[in-house]
């Protein structure tokens, strides 16, 4: 009898291929978390959110954005008034502003909350309402609303300090 030949052949070892590696899920999230940071805070410095004004060029003019004006009573003759927030009952009651934009204001939730600072500034040469509240419940919490005479409301946001967040609120005004 013959050798009978193996039908098996022999195998070399070939090494396996590199697997293309994709963005690790930890610099995926660090990614997407900068483009929204980022996108809130053009958003934030480009569509009015804030109450602060732009910081005047090199030479002295104040940038595209002039968000603080003379006040004078043509600035804010509708603001004076009783406000009230629909959703909670909370009122706001705006008196008199002075020359440098200082409102007389008072806060009630439904009795008297202390009002530690009250401004009126201009953003976009719309007036807004700047409102601080320094009381038990309410370390430093504060309403930024803007006057839409359209519809003779106050809207903006409430940032409320205990949990860290802002709230979309509007307040309507009260028939005397």
């Amino acid at each position: 009898m013959g050798s009978k030949k193996s039908k098996k052949q022999k195998r070399s070892f070939k090494a396996p291929k590199p697997k293309r590696r994709g963005i690790s899920p930890v610099l995926m999230i660090f990614i997407c978390a900068a483009i929204a940071g980022a996108g809130g805070w053009l958003f934030y410095n480009e569509f009015g959110m804030r109450t602060d004004p732009k910081p005047e060029t090199s030479n002295g003019q104040t940038s595209d954005m002039e968000a603080v004006q003379t006040v004078s009573p043509g600035n804010f003759r509708n603001l004076p008034g009783r406000w009230i927030r629909p959703d909670g009952g909370y009122i706001i009651e705006i008196g008199n502003v002075d020359s440098n934009g200082l409102l007389e204001a008072a806060y009630f939730n439904p009795r008297p909350i202390n009002v530690s600072e009250a401004r009126l500034t201009f953003v976009n040469k719309e007036p807004q309402v700047f409102i601080e509240l320094r009381d038990v419940g309410y370390p430093g919490a504060t309403y930024t609303l803007s006057y839409l005479p359209e519809q003779d409301v106050m809207a903006g946001l409430y940032y409320q300090p205990k949990v860290g967040q802002s709230f979309e609120v509007i307040f309507v005004r009260m028939n005397p």
